[in-house]
């Protein structure tokens, strides 16, 4: 199929990484739905990338999200890709989260993923099927301090991932996730103090934090037909952090 007949619906996409994933698919000539929370961010970003539905959206919230797939079906008659990005995250010790802080984020994390996989499914099925893609994190392969609530969050939408495609594969719907590492979005260049980046830098094996475009560009692959085998897989986007352990400083300087 024409890529520009092709549909993308990206949730949390009016800043960062869900920003950048629209913009790709835009490049490819796809239509793009946008969903996000921040009205205001959302109706500036629709300004600057033209052509895009903008839909303002809670996407823990079923009735909001029912109503704005409604509105993309009306729009588009279809939908082919669907990119469940919109997350929030507390950072606090286990012992000082709030239960209403642990429901927030799981509300908006796992459910927000799951109820708009059950509204854009049936649309999806209409033409045969499509791909869906998680953004989980790289804080839901490993656990960390201060990360209760969203590791386990993220966590919990990898083993979703794997529900997901077991279920609908066989339908003609891929779903799949992408768990970025340390990438220099604007809140991280906010929050990470120079000393937290060294620090990640000595952890990462590229000794860098990733982009928002690096991540944008594994989503567009898992969404496109050169992923058509690929099901049920998290890939990680993290510069080798997963797969480097601890890593310790004083060991890698005897690294030639």
């Amino acid at each position: 199929m024409d890529s520009s007949a092709r549909v993308a619906v990206v949730t949390g996409a009016a800043r960062g990484i869900g920003r950048a994933i629209a913009e790709k698919f835009l490049a490819r000539g796809c239509r793009v739905a946008l969903l996000d929370i921040d009205a205001a961010t959302l109706a500036r970003t629709a300004r600057e990338l033209g052509e895009v539905l903008a839909l303002e959206c809670d996407v823990a919230n079923p009735g909001q999200v029912k109503a704005s797939v409604a509105r993309i079906s009306a729009r588009y008659g279809r939908i082919d890709a669907l990119v469940n990005n919109a997350g929030i995250a507390v950072f606090k010790p286990l012992l000082e989260t709030t239960h209403e802080e642990w429901s927030r984020v799981l509300d908006v994390n796992l459910s927000g993923p799951f109820l708009c996989t059950q509204a854009c499914a049936p649309v999806m099925l209409r033409n045969g099927g499509g791909a869906i893609v998680n953004i989980t994190s790289i804080s839901g392969l490993r656990a960390s301090t201060l990360r209760v609530a969203y590791g386990t969050s993220k966590a919990a939408l990898d083993h979703l991932t794997r529900q997901q495609a077991a279920e609908l594969g066989h339908l003609g719907i891929r779903v799949n996730a992408v768990a970025p590492g340390p990438v220099d979005t604007a809140m991280a260049k906010q929050v990470h103090t120079p000393a937290i980046r060294a620090d990640y830098h000595d952890a990462i094996p590229l000794n860098r934090y990733g982009t928002e475009e690096e991540i944008a560009e594994a989503v567009l692959f898992l969404c496109s037909d050169a992923a058509s085998y690929i099901n049920g897989q998290t890939l990680a986007v993290d510069g080798g952090f997963d797969a480097s352990g601890i890593g310790l400083p004083a060991l890698r300087g005897l690294s030639p």
